[in-house]
C-alpha cells in the first residue's frame, strides 16, 4: 500500500449516475466511479465536507474504487435496504464496493455520522485506490490532521473527522493511496464525524457490523409496507428514499439533499433545496399513510406544529430542518457549479413568498389523518383553524404559486388549493369542536372560491382550466383537480383539463412540462418536471382510466436510474436528470400514483405486476 501520483481530474458524473447514502441526518452522493462528490456536515443543510459536485475538484471528494478507469458491471441497493453495492470488472476479476451510513445510533456511544465503505475482490487480486480529500465549507478549507493510532484525524475547530482502515492503511488527505484487494481479505474503511461532541473511535469491523444491523432494520421496516401495492418494489424503494431524506431529529423531510444542481445546464436556474417545504412534506404524509406508516405521518405534523408556531396563522413556504427561518439566499463566489452552471446558491429566497397552495396541502394532510381515524389534538386543530381562517380572508390575493414565480399573480392552482384548505377544515370540524360563526365563514369562503374559479378560470376554447386568471396558458399542477371535489370527478371540465395538459404540455412520451417552457420570467429553459407525470397517472386513475394510468406508470418506472432514484426534472431529448437530486416530491408523487392505481375501480388482471 503506497501513495500514488495524483490522477487526472475526473469529469463530473451525470446527476443520475449518483447513488444516495444517508443516515437520516445527512446524505452523501456517490458516483459510479466510487467517488463521494457531495456530503454536508453535520446535517443535510450544513457545510459541504465533500463538495466536488458543484464546487469543482478544490471542494473535495472521497473516492474508493479501482485504480484505473473500469466499467461498472452491476450497481444496486441490497434488497429493501439503504446499503449500496457497486461492482467493477477488472482484468478478469471483480471488485465490489459495499457502502452505507448507519442510521440507528440510539443508546450507544458512537459518533453522530458513521459512513462504512468496504472493498472486496473475487477471482483474483485487484488494484484499488483510496483518495480522501476533505475540504470544508465555502472556502474549501483543508484540515489540520494527525495520525492517532491507526486513524487519520482531521479537524476544523468544532468539527472532527476520523478515517479508520482495516487492514491498516496509511492515508494522507489529498494524496491517493494505492492498495491491492485480494479475495477473502476485504478492506474496510470507516469515516466518523463529530460536531461539537467527542470524536469516538469506531473499529472498522465493529462499524461493518453496525451497518449490517442497520440493513436488517430497514428490511424489517419495509416488511411492514402494504403487500397489496402494485409495482411494490418500486414503491418500497421510493418509500425508503423518503425515509432517508427525512431529518430524524425533527421528522422533517428535506426537499433534496443538494443545492444548485441545474434545471438548465450552464444557466442560472440553480437553487438550494436542502430545506423543508410543507407542501412536499404534506404529500409525503399522504404517501406514508397510504401504505400504513402512521408514525412517519404523525411525525411530520408534530414537526409542522412546532415549526409554524411563531408565525401562525401564516405558513411560510419553507423552513429549516428544525423549523427556523431559512437563511437569506446568497451566491458562493468562485464555485464553478455543475457543468459551469452558476451561480451556486445557499439559502432560498422563496422563504419570503406568499404561496397560498401550501395551506391546502397541509390541511388536507391533517384531514387524511382524521379520515383514517386519528383525532387531532387541541393544538393541532387550533393551528388548522388558523390556516383556514387565513385562507378564507386572503384567497383572492395574488401569490407566487406552487412554481414560485417572481411576480405574484392569481394562480388558479393556488385558488383551488385554497378551496381545498377550507373544505378539508370543514370536514375535520364534523368531528372536532368549531363555533357556528366560524363554520359559516368557512362555508361562505368555500362557496365563493368555487364560484369564482368556475366562472373566471375556465377557458371553453381549450375545454380546460388555465394557469392564472386572464391567461390562456395551462399548468400541470392542475392535474390534482380530480382529487379535490370542487368539480365532479366525471365532469367534462375535469376530463378536459387533464386531456389538455397531457396534450399541450407534453414533452414527449410520458413526460410533461409544468407550464409552457420559458414562461416564468427567468432566462433559459428547463426540462420536463417529473412529479407532473406522476400526477397525470394519478389523475387518469381517479377519472376511471386505469389501463392508461398503468401504461404511463410503467413508462415512468423506466425513467428511474438503475438504483430506482429520480431527480426533479429530466431532459426530454437525452433522458438525463436535471435539478436537485434525489427529490422528495418526485418520489412522493410516484407513491401516490401507485396508490391511485391500487384504489382505482375495475382493476385489470396482472396490470399491477
Amino acid at each position: 500500500m503506497t501513495t500514488v501520483p495524483e490522477t487526472p481530474q475526473r469529469p463530473p458524473a451525470p446527476i443520475g449516475d449518483h447513488g444516495l447514502l444517508s443516515d437520516t441526518r445527512t446524505a452523501a452522493l456517490v458516483d459510479g466511479d466510487g467517488g463521494i462528490d457531495w456530503l454536508c456536515v453535520p446535517r443535510f443543510d450544513g457545510d459541504p465536507l465533500f463538495g466536488r459536485l458543484v464546487g469543482g475538484p478544490q471542494a473535495g471528494a472521497f473516492r474508493v474504487g479501482p485504480a484505473a478507469p473500469t466499467p461498472v458491471v452491476e450497481r444496486r441497493y441490497r434488497r429493501h435496504s439503504a446499503t449500496l453495492e457497486t461492482t467493477w470488472a477488472v482484468n478478469g476479476s471483480r471488485l465490489t464496493l459495499t457502502e452505507g451510513m448507519v442510521a440507528e445510533l440510539a443508546g450507544r456511544l458512537l459518533p453522530t455520522t458513521v459512513l462504512v465503505r468496504r472493498l472486496s475482490a473475487e477471482g483474483g487480486p485487484v488494484d484499488a485506490v483510496v483518495d480522501f480529500d476533505p475540504r470544508l465549507g465555502d472556502r474549501h478549507r483543508r484540515p489540520r490532521f494527525q495520525h492517532r493510532g491507526r486513524d487519520l484525524v482531521c479537524e476544523w475547530g468544532s468539527l472532527a473527522v476520523s478515517l479508520g482502515c482495516a487492514p491498516g492503511i496509511t492515508v494522507e488527505p489529498g494524496t491517493p493511496t494505492a492498495l491491492t484487494v485480494t479475495p477473502g481479505n476485504p478492506v474496510t474503511l470507516v469515516l466518523a464525524i463529530a460536531h461539537r461532541e467527542p470524536l469516538v473511535h469506531v473499529e472498522p469491523a465493529a462499524a461493518w457490523e453496525l451497518l449490517v444491523a442497520d440493513e436488517d432494520r430497514w428490511r424489517r421496516w419495509a416488511a411492514g409496507i402494504d403487500a397489496s401495492l402494485p409495482f411494490r418494489e418500486s414503491v418500497v424503494r421510493s418509500l425508503l428514499t423518503l425515509r432517508l431524506l427525512t431529518y430524524s431529529p425533527s421528522q422533517a423531510p428535506v426537499a433534496a439533499p443538494t443545492t444548485s444542481l441545474p434545471e438548465d445546464p450552464g444557466g442560472v436556474r440553480n437553487w438550494d433545496y436542502r430545506y423543508v417545504w410543507p407542501r412536499d412534506a404534506s404529500i409525503s404524509v399522504n404517501a406514508f399513510l397510504g401504505v400504513g406508516k402512521l408514525d412517519e405521518a404523525n411525525g411530520f405534523l408534530a414537526w409542522l406544529l412546532h415549526a409554524s408556531r411563531l408565525q401562525r396563522p401564516r405558513l411560510p413556504a419553507l423552513f429549516t430542518l428544525d423549523g427556523r427561518h431559512v437563511p437569506r439566499e446568497r451566491e458562493l463566489p468562485g464555485w464553478p457549479g455543475y457543468l459551469d452552471s452558476v451561480p451556486v446558491r445557499v439559502g432560498n429566497g422563496a422563504a419570503e413568498q406568499h404561496q397560498l397552495d401550501g395551506y391546502g396541502w397541509v390541511v388536507d394532510a391533517a384531514w387524511v389523518l382524521v379520515r383514517a381515524g386519528h383525532r387531532l389534538n387541541s393544538e393541532t386543530w387550533r393551528a388548522v383553524r388558523g390556516f383556514a381562517d387565513l385562507v378564507a380572508r386572503r384567497w383572492p390575493e395574488p401569490d407566487a404559486g406552487i412554481w414560485e414565480v417572481r411576480e405574484p399573480v392569481r394562480h388558479v392552482h393556488s385558488t383551488l388549493m385554497g378551496w381545498l384548505a377550507v373544505d378539508r377544515a370543514l370536514r375535520i370540524a364534523e368531528t372536532h369542536r368549531l363555533s357556528e360563526r366560524r363554520r359559516r365563514r368557512w362555508q361562505r369562503a368555500r362557496d365563493a372560491i368555487a364560484t369564482d374559479v368556475r366562472l373566471r378560470a375556465f377557458d371553453p376554447s381549450q375545454a380546460s382550466y388555465v394557469r392564472s386568471y386572464g391567461s390562456p396558458e395551462l399548468d400541470a399542477a392542475l392535474l390534482i383537480l380530480p382529487l379535490l371535489g370542487v368539480d365532479d370527478i366525471g365532469s367534462d371540465r375535469v376530463r378536459g383539463t387533464v386531456d389538455a395538459i397531457r396534450d399541450r404540455l407534453s414533452a414527449g412520451g410520458p413526460l410533461l412540462y409544468r407550464y409552457p417552457p420559458g414562461r416564468d420570467g427567468l432566462p433559459g429553459s428547463e426540462g420536463a418536471f417529473l412529479p407532473c407525470s406522476f400526477w397525470l397517472v394519478q389523475a387518469l386513475a381517479h377519472t376511471g382510466r386505469r389501463a392508461e394510468a398503468v401504461e404511463l406508470f410503467r413508462e415512468l418506472l423506466g425513467r428511474a436510474n438503475p438504483l430506482g432514484l429520480y431527480g426533479e426534472e429530466v431532459d426530454p431529448e437525452t433522458g438525463a436528470f436535471l435539478g436537485n437530486y434525489p427529490q422528495t416530491l418526485t418520489h412522493a408523487a410516484l407513491i401516490q400514483a401507485a396508490l391511485a392505481i391500487r384504489d382505482a375501480p375495475a382493476a385489470e388482471e396482472g396490470a399491477g405486476e
